[in-house]
Parts: C-alpha cells; structure tokens; sequence
C-alpha cells in the first residue's frame, strides 16, 4: 500500500503562483510513477502532470505546458506541482496518484490516491 497526502492548496489571484505538495509511505517509489489529477465542480477528473520516480521523466497536459512544473525530492517522498500564472479555469480539488510502472494519463490507472487539496483562482 501506498499512502499519498496533499497540502499546499488555497486561495490565489488570477496570474499567481502555489506549490502543491504530496508525501508519500508505504512503500519504496523506485517503480513508480507519480501524477497529478484535478477535479472542477460538474467535470470529470482529468491528468496534470506525472513525473517517472527514478528517472524524473515529466509529462503535462497542455492546458498546463509552461505553467506548472512536476518535480520530486527523492529524500523526502516527495512530489511537487508547482504552478504559476494561476487562471481561474485551474480552480479544481488536486489529487496525486500512484502508480507501478510507466505514467499514464488516464485515472484509471492509478492505484492510490490522496485525499486532495483545494486550489481555488479568484478573477
């Protein structure tokens, strides 16, 4: 099992910035990869970014190519979503997901989840 918890969400003005955080137990990361999902309220949950944990492959979806930056700090367990330039359309519940093997952009996926973190944009 892995147990993956978020913080770091908030509320942001339209152009700013927030750090995602996700730490994760349970098990050894050296198989796994790490995504981001977000949920908007009467939407679909749908793929951010996922980084590879040993090689720290990145892919993001292009609503957020040059905005937000997936990292992970080996040390510590944990993955990151940096994000900047904030828009009103990425008001959403971030989720981090797990996974054994390569990324993929489908949540069906992913086997472990955290309990997500609220970002909300204002205008």
């Amino acid at each position: 099992q892995v147990q993956l918890v978020e913080s770091g969400g908030g509320l942001v003005q339209a152009g700013g910035s927030l750090r995602l955080s996700c730490v994760a137990s349970g098990r050894t990361l050296t198989s796994y990869s790490m995504a981001w999902f977000r949920q908007a309220p009467g939407k679909e949950r749908e793929f951010v970014a996922a980084i590879t944990w040993s090689y720290g492959t990145t892919n993001y979806a292009e609503s957020v190519k040059g905005r937000f930056t997936i990292s992970r700090d080996i040390s510590k367990n944990t993955v990151y979503l940096q994000m900047n330039s904030l828009k009103s359309e990425d008001t959403a519940v971030y989720y981090c997901a797990a996974r054994i093997g390569g990324w993929r952009g489908s949540r069906d996926e992913y086997e472990y989840w955290g309990q997500g973190t609220q970002v909300t944009v204002s205008s």
